[in-house]
């Protein structure tokens, strides 16, 4: 037998219910490939008959990833190996027969035999299924020249047994049916890449990309993150898309490898405390400066040729994964994803998310539980709330990253740590950016404005993804930027940094999480904070989501007119009539309370015919009338003034209810407006939007529509208004339409392509 070769250190992890078996290949005198070198071979096979595993890495300043499958295939030879030496295959009595035989051949059988099933197997088993059918053959060749009565059949009959062995393991299967088809056998390392392609990554990063598919993909979209790569495809088996990202550290020349890693060993000493997590993209920056200064003395020790390019760049890598998210912030950085879920056990599944476009979508990411719990220590530091066995939620808000992140753990979630990620639209979504994806219809538009104009309270609703969130943010920018805005939020979503630099006064309040805090939080009670706001002076009042006891001290500023400006807020339902059960029912507001209400606007994701896709779309504006008692839907109490048809995919006006609306007629009493004025007003908004559409299409300018750029078109249009108001003591709705078209187009246009210049 051969002298055994010394075995490396190695650890198997638990990682997402998964048995993960690391060889520790640092100081091998091997190349840690289980394709390239049989030393490797017989190392991870010798692990596997002293350890049971699900995956195996080979770790060194590459990771070499086995997945499930291979390491399955790897396992059966290790159990092989084991199944001989238990057995003794090679013993005495599976040689020959001593009455017909000579025992002088017995020792070149017991040779051949321990070469096969001991010396070999471990490193090539490929070579030793080989050398085994070599020899079976020699045997029944030489059985055949002697007469029948002198043909012992113990060694072949071994021979056959050990044949069937390897035979019923999978990978010498799927090896024979590849040996099959060729014309002489290749270099066995051959074989092995064939079926044991590793997925290879720097050792630094927890993340497992996943490339391999057997289907043919159809490529839908493809685009850069950062320094990524993104590709969208289309399996031909899946309903979700799949989401493949492709990063630069994943594909870096040995020497750039090693920089990165030693660049991050010797800074590790420099990890960030609090108060440079509280400001961690200011402080990035710092870090980053630091690694460059480490990484060029490194490659000057070592002789290394780097230009700056490279030293920035790798310097963002080694950012990424020490003051960073690693692999996550790629993700979160991608403005096109809503939301991202990473679910229990954490390194079982791949992540999923939600693209804006492509909708629920599978990536190619397995993140690990090591990487959960620095991010776990990351947000405790910068929230400064307990996450543990007594407090398992976690809910906060990632204000580098424009991210809500919900963390939860055991006891709550029993198969451990599990992460959602809300993403943050970084500029609002305006009205106009509405209209052009159908989310809502240019009527339906300026209806909306005209109940912001008239001072309406209004609650936007509909299921979590409906959009009413993003509505909220639109709607807001219809206020006129002479108002003050209140904004209450236990989340932090709607764009209030972004609206204060456009040129809006909005004063942000941030509110106790309903979830994962303790009644001892240093947060304000959304109730303690609403009553605040309404000491602020006049304002209108955006409440982020209306939830619990908020909900009372709301309807009582409404019902008193203290608030003293429009209010709008959003909850969640998917009806008017739900909106009335929640909050009186649920959230124990009176009926007579409840009244204060003027408009339910309610948003739904919908299914056109039963597809998979989702589009979400505004399907309800229901006016809360005031003369009723008990139940608003059997008294009349709510009227639909627009109700979606999805045949039509359509947001149609219900005209007939019209001469039925209490907010109408008020609104006219107050303004001095007739019916036909409001109505013109209304369309006048609704056509200015649809212009701002037809002209982005036209320039090909989506620009044109955010929020910068229509917020100066709403203003400009109040002022045509005002100046004819003001010199004709009326609107001409039509001629003030008319020179703000003309402006927009030879102003708003112009000064738009010249910034995009």
């Amino acid at each position: 037998m051969k002298p055994p070769l010394e075995v490396s250190p190695y650890v198997v992890k638990d990682e997402g219910g998964k048995r993960v078996l690391i060889i520790d290949c640092r100081d091998a005198p091997y190349n840690p490939s289980f394709a390239d070198d049989r030393n490797a071979r017989f190392q991870v096979l010798k692990a596997l008959t002293e350890a049971e595993a699900d995956l195996i890495v080979l770790a060194e300043v590459y990771e070499r990833v086995y997945d499930k499958n291979q390491t399955k295939m790897l396992a059966e030879i290790a159990g092989l190996y084991a199944k001989f030496e238990t057995e003794g295959i090679w013993s005495y009595s599976h040689l020959g027969d001593p009455k017909l035989e000579q025992e002088k051949d017995f020792g070149e059988r017991h040779n051949m035999i321990v070469r096969i099933t001991h010396d070999e197997i471990l490193f090539d088993p490929v070579l030793a299924y080989l050398l085994l059918l070599k020899e079976t053959e020699r045997e029944k060749a030489r059985l055949q020249q002697l007469p029948k009565e002198q043909q012992a059949t113990v060694y072949f009959k071994t021979l056959l047994d050990i044949k069937a062995a390897f035979e019923d393991t999978s990978f010498i299967q799927s090896a024979r049916a590849v040996l099959s088809k060729l014309e002489k056998v290749p270099d066995t390392n051959q074989l092995y890449r064939a079926f044991f392609e590793a997925q290879v990554k720097p050792s630094f990063i927890g993340a497992r990309l996943v490339f391999g598919t057997e289907e043919k993909l159809e490529l839908l979209d493809e685009y850069a993150v950062k320094d990524a790569n993104v590709q969208i495809f289309k399996h031909p088996n899946k309903t979700e898309k799949l989401y493949f990202i492709s990063l630069p550290e994943y594909s870096l020349t040995p020497e750039k490898y090693f920089l990165v890693s030693k660049t991050k060993e010797v800074v590790a000493s420099y990890s960030p405390g609090r108060a440079s997590l509280s400001n961690i993209a200011k402080s990035r920056r710092y870090f980053e400066r630091v690694y460059q200064s480490t990484m060029k003395d490194i490659a000057r020790k070592e002789k290394i040729e780097l230009s700056n390019e490279d030293i920035i760049g790798l310097s963002q890598v080694v950012a990424r994964y020490s003051v960073g998210y690693g692999v996550l912030e790629v993700l979160l950085s991608d403005r096109r994803i809503t939301d991202i879920y990473i679910d229990a056990p954490i390194g079982d599944k791949l992540i999923y998310l939600i693209h804006s476009e492509w909708g629920q979508c599978q990536t190619n990411i397995i993140f690990t539980q090591d990487e959960a719990d620095s991010f776990v220590s990351k947000i405790r530091a910068m929230s400064g709330r307990p996450f543990d066995e007594a407090h398992p939620v976690l809910d906060f808000d990632l204000p580098d990253l424009e991210t809500r992140v919900a963390a939860i753990s055991a006891p709550l979630s029993p198969d451990g740590t599990a992460f959602a990620f809300r993403l943050h639209k970084t500029t609002p979504w305006t009205l106009a950016q509405f209209i052009d994806v159908k989310y809502i219809s240019p009527l339906a538009a300026g209806l909306l404005t005209f109940f912001i104009d008239s001072q309406a309270t209004m609650l936007v609703t509909g299921s979590r993804g409906s959009g009413k969130t993003s509505l909220m943010s639109a709607l807001m920018l219809e206020i006129l930027q002479n108002s003050r805005i209140i904004c209450e939020e236990d989340t932090l979503e709607l764009p209030i940094e972004y609206m204060k630099g456009i040129g809006f006064n909005v004063q942000r309040l941030k509110t106790r999480s309903p979830i994962g805090t303790s009644e001892n939080d240093n947060e304000v009670a959304p109730e303690n904070a609403l009553r605040t706001a309404l000491r602020l002076g006049d304002s209108a009042l955006v409440i982020g989501e209306v939830r619990s006891k908020e909900a009372k001290v709301l309807y009582e500023a409404m019902r008193v007119g203290a608030a003293g400006n429009i209010v709008m807020g959003t909850i969640h339902g998917d009806s008017a009539y739900s909106v009335w059960d929640r909050v009186v029912n649920d959230l124990e507001v009176p009926n007579t309370s409840f009244k204060a209400t003027d408009v339910v606007v309610v948003a739904r994701p919908i299914r056109f015919k039963g597809s998979i896709e989702r589009h979400r779309r505004v399907v309800q504006v229901t006016e809360v009338k005031k003369h009723w008692k008990e139940d608003p839907e059997e008294e009349g109490g709510l009227l639909d003034l627009m109700s979606y048809n999805a045949k039509k995919d359509e947001l149609q006006f219900i005209e007939d209810n019209l001469k039925e609306s209490d907010l109408f007629t008020r609104t006219s009493n107050t303004t001095g407006l007739s019916l036909e004025e409001l109505w013109k007003g209304i369309r006048m908004g609704a056509e200015s939007k649809s212009y701002l559409v037809a002209l982005k299409n036209e320039f090909k300018m989506p620009e044109l529509l955010e929020a910068e750029n229509t917020v100066i078109a709403n203003n400009k249009l109040v002022l045509i208004k005002e100046e004819q108001l003001e010199e004709f003591g009326s609107v001409d709705y039509e001629e003030a339409l008319g020179k703000w078209k003309n402006w927009v187009r030879t102003y708003l246009v112009k000064r738009v392509q010249g910034r995009a210049k």
